[in-house]
């Protein structure tokens, strides 16, 4: 029997037990079948894909599909999908782009952490950016993936985030996150950035292209401690201004990602 024909049969048959002869007899094509439909009886992700470009939607939608979850919604700009999440409680996920032409992602990212603080966001960009990815895990990402990732990773992803699991160790996401939350001591600054270990740490944050409200989100502390920290960074380093000391703390290895 063709798979179109597994597929035919599939949606003639109203009950699990009632088709598990007739999907066995259908192959290797029909048992998978009857896999994803065991699984949806127990959980259906509903997942609301925001991505600018048609093509890239169409993809992730099947993906989506073919994986067992269900497409909440698939628009193409942050404005949209505020005004879906905002009306819609059942998303247990959001696949989001970074850039897009009319909304920039990670103030999308900011805007749905905000208004719905516990719905999980996993970050799928074409850009492998460390200043991105340090970005989004600042605001709240609960992973990211790049659009080039194997299939298998995309869906293991999604469970995992909805299972409340923490990305696995070698994500990216994870990786730089460790990176702005490690410790640095000052004895092992090297004699160019005479700093506290507080301040170094800020440093790397803004090596990264955080601004100073992600790096008191990221560091749990407040804007105007911040500012404070900056400040003794540029005047200890004699630095005329942020993205002087940014280059700086690249140069010296401080934000070295690899």
């Amino acid at each position: 029997m063709s798979c179109k024909d597994s597929s035919g049969l599939a949606k003639n048959v109203e009950t699990v037990n009632n088709r598990r002869h007739a999907i066995q007899m259908a192959g290797r094509h029909g048992v998978q079948i009857f896999a994803r439909e065991r699984d949806s009886l127990r959980m259906t992700l509903k997942i609301l894909i925001i991505d600018d470009h048609e093509v890239a939607r169409a993809g992730i939608s099947d993906l989506v599909l073919t994986s067992g979850f269900a497409v909440a919604g698939s628009v193409s700009s942050g404005r949209e999908a505020i005004e879906i999440l905002n009306g819609d409680s059942s998303v247990d996920i959001v696949m989001l782009d970074i850039r897009m032409p009319d909304s920039d992602g990670l103030n999308t990212l900011e805007q749905i952490r905000t208004n719905h603080p516990s719905l999980i966001v996993v970050v799928m960009s074409a850009y492998d950016n460390p200043t991105y990815i340090a970005r989004a895990a600042a605001l709240g990402a609960h992973d990211y993936l790049l659009k080039s990732a194997p299939a298998g990773l995309v869906q293991s992803t999604l469970q995992h985030a909805f299972d409340g699991k923490l990305p696995p160790e070698d994500s990216r996401l994870a990786h730089v996150s460790r990176m702005m939350s490690q410790e640095i001591l000052a004895a092992d600054l090297p004699p160019e950035l005479p700093l506290t270990s507080r301040e170094a740490q800020v440093l790397r944050h803004v090596a990264f292209g955080l601004s100073n409200k992600e790096i008191a989100k990221s560091l749990t502390i407040s804007v105007e401690t911040v500012k404070e920290h900056v400040q003794n960074i540029l005047r200890k380093t004699s630095c005329s201004d942020r993205t002087d000391a940014a280059v700086r703390a690249v140069k010296l290895g401080l934000a070295d990602w690899n």
